[in-house]
């Protein structure tokens, strides 16, 4: 049994009286977004039939079939379209723009730079690689003002009548910023809209799935985007990502995923239909467990003496709770006392390294029972000044308690505390 310095205990029980509260407020939002899903489950009919895994074109693969419809049932949405085909968000939300973006037409994001994966699909012209800047899509972006709201005189100065897709992405990526709420995504759209009103409001929704009581789809996004080995697989869903929005947008990224002509209507699910089902069933729970392990976190490390964004009073629109180092060693330790804390490869030492797709060395605790898995207990960091872990997930929240004690417990241990 792991054993933990006095003063750490004492924090941890003084975080727990604290959050209580909160607790109590994340319980309603599970039981609403469980019950949606439930629902979502009984208007469609699902059956165990449709757990059957399909082969080759698997055509008429009603259980596929069924399985889009459940999803732009609980997101709100005319159509979704959720893989296994998909080998990660980067990918899905990559499929999203190619299937709606023509060249000479233009991406604009609101939101600031996005989140480093992206840097390669967006490109540069002439770049020789496939991007959408090489395929004479443009691209433009406006920063976040220091407040960290969206620059509206910047965005109105930026719009063009090229401009055919606004890009919003709702978590805070590796920005010492808040993450935007549904509300505020909702006052994005109503304001881009009235700037051009044919515009595309597409969201990468990663991390951000129930952990409201609506989407973003619900407030009038026309195109999401996210992962199913992050929240909406909950925890069960091996791979794949989902798209839902309007139906026409949905069918041109479907053409994207396959082929113009073929769409969604073809795609063999070889034994993951069940797992895909089964982890949204489960997600607005285990979704639960990890938001309260970030309010913890927050909590916890701020009796420690360190600053967390969001705070623990603060609203959670997503599973990812930022922790501010003063230096690389605590951040590293933080990171590697997460890893220590795994069933899966608890006894592997995570190190920073030059990450595919990245422009920092990158340092990831990763012990999961899915490769990737964030929704699972994971962290991880760029190695850049300011030195800020991102910690998201949790299948158990007593798992993330046993991972942030244990990350206090390797600081201390280091004389890093």
């Amino acid at each position: 049994m792991a054993v933990f310095a006095e003063e750490i205990v004492h924090w941890l029980e003084a975080a727990e009286r604290q959050v209580e509260e909160r607790f109590r407020d994340i319980d309603r939002i599970v039981d609403q977004n469980q019950w949606k899903v439930i629902e979502a489950f009984q208007r469609h009919q699902v059956s165990d039939y449709h757990f059957a895994g399909s082969t080759g074109y698997a055509y008429n693969d009603r259980g596929r079939e069924v399985l889009d419809l459940v999803y732009a049932d609980v997101f709100g949405a005319q159509a979704a379209l959720v893989r296994p085909h998909f080998a990660s968000g980067t990918h899905t939300i990559a499929t999203a723009l190619f299937g709606v973006l023509r060249p000479g037409d233009e991406l604009l994001y609101i939101t600031g730079r996005p989140y480093d994966t992206l840097h390669k699909v967006i490109g540069e012209p002439g770049d020789g690689s496939g991007s959408l800047q090489d395929f004479g899509i443009a691209y433009g972006e406006t920063a976040l003002l220091p407040s960290g709201g969206v620059d509206w005189d910047a965005v109105q100065a930026k719009m063009t009548e090229r401009t055919k897709v606004i890009g919003i992405q709702r978590s805070r990526g590796y920005d010492w910023r808040d993450s935007f709420t549904v509300a505020q995504i909702g006052d994005m759209v109503e304001r881009v809209k009235a700037i051009k009103s044919d515009v595309i409001v597409f969201v990468d929704n990663c991390y951000g799935e129930f952990t409201e009581k609506q989407e973003p789809t619900q407030v009038g996004v026309d195109l999401l985007a996210g992962s199913l080995i992050k929240n909406p697989g909950g925890g069960l869903a091996e791979t794949g990502g989902y798209i839902c929005g309007r139906s026409e947008l949905v069918q041109l990224a479907a053409y994207r995923l396959t082929a113009p002509g073929i769409g969604g209507e073809v795609g063999a699910m070889l034994g993951a239909t069940r797992g895909i089902y089964q982890g949204l069933f489960l997600a607005p729970t285990i979704v639960g467990q990890a938001v309260k392990g970030s309010i913890l976190a927050a909590a916890l490390f701020e009796q420690a003496g360190f600053e967390s964004r969001p705070g623990w009073k603060d609203p959670r629109t997503d599973l990812i709770q930022a922790i501010s180092f003063s230096q690389p060693e605590q951040l590293i330790a933080f990171v590697q006392g997460i890893q220590r804390a795994a069933a899966v490869d608890g006894h592997v030492v995570p190190e920073p390294w030059d990450m595919p797709g990245y422009e920092h060395p990158v340092i990831m605790a990763a012990g999961t029972f899915i490769q990737g898995g964030s929704l699972e207990l994971s962290a991880d960091a760029p190695i850049r000044a300011p030195y800020i872990a991102y910690m998201q997930g949790g299948l158990t929240y007593s798992h993330v308690k046993f991972g942030l004690l244990t990350a206090l417990q390797t600081m201390k241990d280091r004389n890093l505390l």
